[in-house]
């Protein structure tokens, strides 16, 4: 029978385990006690010879074969195939003991759904379980030696009352070279569905659980079956029984102890014995004897699975179970705590001591929080602090980290400005074109773009910059003419920021209708190469289906954008489009003055109040006065 041990365990003390090293009854002990003696007589019986019949020459060479032995004996992967091997075994010991049949589920299934009291009832109920207990005793009685030991033929089986003669009977005349287990379960859904006819299975539903419930019971003989027909490969236990065995006759010559007057590194002392060879057997011989002993669990080892008592308790419960117990109720009465809305059983004087432990409520239960941290927040100040932290979001991070550079002229020129489209002229010449929405007028400060995600353009290879402006009384402004590129201001006279500056001064005295009339008649004088920038689209949706163009700048100076200096005027986004490939030219704009000591290269400030600037393209975000 199975050795237990259990209870022994149960508390753990001081030295638990220590009370189990003198049990014999399925211990190492037990088991390997014999190849023990084996080894430790061998290794005696080489280290006399050494020592007393050998001559000077002989114990010259032994010695050296001795040096050599252990020298190479450490190759053998001793731990790393035992370790495999023996998990594997466990693993597969377990699993069968889960395969094992057992009837607990279908019989209270039987005596449920199978009614009736008469003696035709209790006569299906009774048979129907013989049958399974027979099918699998027949399993049980092919994997293992216990069973068969104790029912050899099938007459013993017939004798023991799991089967009767006419039944025997049918179960030799069907013919079959195989396993014929699976039998009894066949007789048991026909004896349902003849149950199911006579109306003493209710319904439908009862008969399919019924039938699931015996398919499960009769997969679980079949896995049996397979188990004990598909063993663990043969070469893998070949490989460490001899890797065990071949180690071990090694060390029987590597581990003598050797004449200390020769001088060998390692030999300065002679124990006779060899204390640490002897353990390191006990612990590897070991570790082999625990995979053979639980590689077939159905033996007759002192660990190995108790199969007669298995039939015997199936047998008996099962049959109680849907004959004895049927119908048969206790009269029910109304319990100790009928009135107690919180009942509590009583405890004995060995357990009070769990009334003193409090009851768990949850690991953050008694977590403390600061008092000036339990306030709720009004939902106001939570969406300014929001605004005032939307330029910090986690993907401009990112594209600042990709990119891994600040914003700069020639940042711009080799990536902002690839990556733009022909939402410039559409800007300009459309009064109705879908602006974003800034972050004063939506909810949604999070999205960019009609979508409510990122432009379609971003991070492809595009040609134009697209800039929306919003004044703050909530009338659109178009975008005005972007130079690109310091020739055009040199063919105006003077050196760029001489030119600029004089600009900005002009720009100063005049409005906005006396500046855009004065830059209007300026196109005639300053035209861009037929190839510089496409005309606007005749459509808002042709532009962002059409390919991209190539614009040529100029590499030997630094390209401006300039804007009209519309007053209270705030950047909502630039998005990025594919550019159409038609031809137009652009005007040059003065750059407006403005204050501010960071400006980024797509920014139109206001005069009186701070306001904040992005690029899309680099993920920044900096703030003029």
């Amino acid at each position: 029978m199975t050795v237990t041990y259990t209870a022994r365990v149960a508390n753990a003390r001081f030295c638990g385990f220590s009370k189990l090293l003198l049990a014999w009854k399925g211990s190492i002990y037990k088991v390997l006690y014999k190849e023990f003696l084996a080894f430790f007589a061998m290794y005696t019986a080489i280290s006399i010879t050494y020592r007393f019949f050998l001559y000077d020459d002989q114990k010259r060479y032994f010695e050296k074969l001795a040096i050599y032995c252990n020298h190479y004996a450490s190759l053998i992967p001793m731990s790393f195939v035992l370790g495999f091997y023996v998990t594997l075994v466990v693993n597969r010991w377990w699993s069968q003991y889960t395969s094992i049949p057992l009837p607990d589920r279908l019989m209270c299934i039987l005596s449920g759904g199978l009614q009736g009291t008469d003696e035709r009832g209790r006569l299906l109920r009774r048979t129907m379980m013989r049958y399974t207990s027979l099918s699998a005793l027949l399993i049980l009685r092919s994997v293992s030696t216990a069973v068969f030991k104790r029912f050899p033929t099938m007459d013993h089986v017939v004798e023991a009352g799991f089967m009767s003669r006419e039944e025997r009977k049918k179960f030799e005349g069907l013919h079959s070279p195989y396993n014929k287990y699976w039998i009894p379960c066949v007789w048991f859904t026909n004896l349902a569905a003849a149950a199911r006819c006579e109306g003493r299975i209710k319904d439908d539903h009862t008969l399919k659980l019924l039938l699931e419930e015996l398919n499960a019971f009769r997969g679980k003989c079949s896995m049996l079956f397979h188990y004990d027909m598909i063993s663990v490969p043969l070469v893998y236990t070949q490989v460490v029984t001899l890797a065990v065995y071949s180690f071990f006759l090694v060390c029987l010559i590597g581990r003598q102890f050797l004449d200390p007057n020769q001088g060998y590194p390692g030999h300065d002392l002679d124990l006779y014995v060899p204390i640490f060879t002897l353990l390191q057997f006990f612990f590897y011989a070991g570790w082999l004897k625990v995979a053979e002993q639980l590689i077939n669990p159905f033996g007759e080892d002192d660990d190995d699975f108790e199969t007669n008592w298995l039939i015997d308790r199936n047998f008996q419960v099962s049959m109680m179970a849907v004959d004895e117990m049927y119908g048969d109720l206790p009269m029910m009465e109304r319990d100790r705590y009928w009135n107690d809305s919180n009942p509590r059983p009583p405890y004995t004087a060995a357990t009070l001591f769990v009334l003193r432990k409090p009851s768990f409520q949850g690991s953050t239960f008694d977590m403390a929080i600061p008092k000036e941290e339990m306030h709720f927040q009004p939902l106001e100040d939570i969406a300014e602090n929001l605004e005032e932290s939307g330029g910090h979001h986690p993907n401009m991070a990112l594209f600042n980290r990709l990119l891994k550079v600040a914003p700069s002229p020639t940042g711009l020129m080799g990536g902002a400005l690839r990556r733009t489209s022909a939402q410039l002229q559409r800007l300009r010449h459309s009064p109705s074109i879908d602006l974003c929405t800034s972050d004063d007028e939506d909810d949604e400060s999070g999205k960019i773009g009609k979508g409510g995600s990122l432009p379609s353009g971003l991070g492809l290879e595009t040609q134009s910059t697209v800039c929306s402006f919003r004044e703050e009384k909530s009338a659109r402004t178009p975008l005005l003419e972007i130079q690109f590129g310091a020739e055009q201001q040199e063919r105006r006279g003077g050196h760029p920021a001489a030119n600029e500056k004089k600009g900005v001064r002009a720009v100063e005295g005049m409005s906005v209708e006396e500046w855009q009339r004065e830059e209007r008649g300026k196109v005639g004088e300053t035209q861009v190469p037929a190839s510089l920038l496409p005309p606007p689209p005749q459509s808002s949706k042709e532009t962002s289906t059409q390919s991209a163009s190539a614009i040529s700048f100029p590499s030997c100076h630094p390209s401006a954008f300039l804007f009209h200096p519309t007053a209270h005027s705030s950047l909502e986004h630039c998005s990025s489009q594919p550019a159409i490939n038609q031809n137009r030219a652009v005007p040059a704009i003065p750059k407006p003055p403005f204050g501010g000591n960071k400006m980024s290269f797509l920014t139109v400030p206001s005069y009186d109040e701070r306001q904040r600037f992005r690029s899309v393209s680099m993920g920044s975000e900096l703030t003029g006065s």
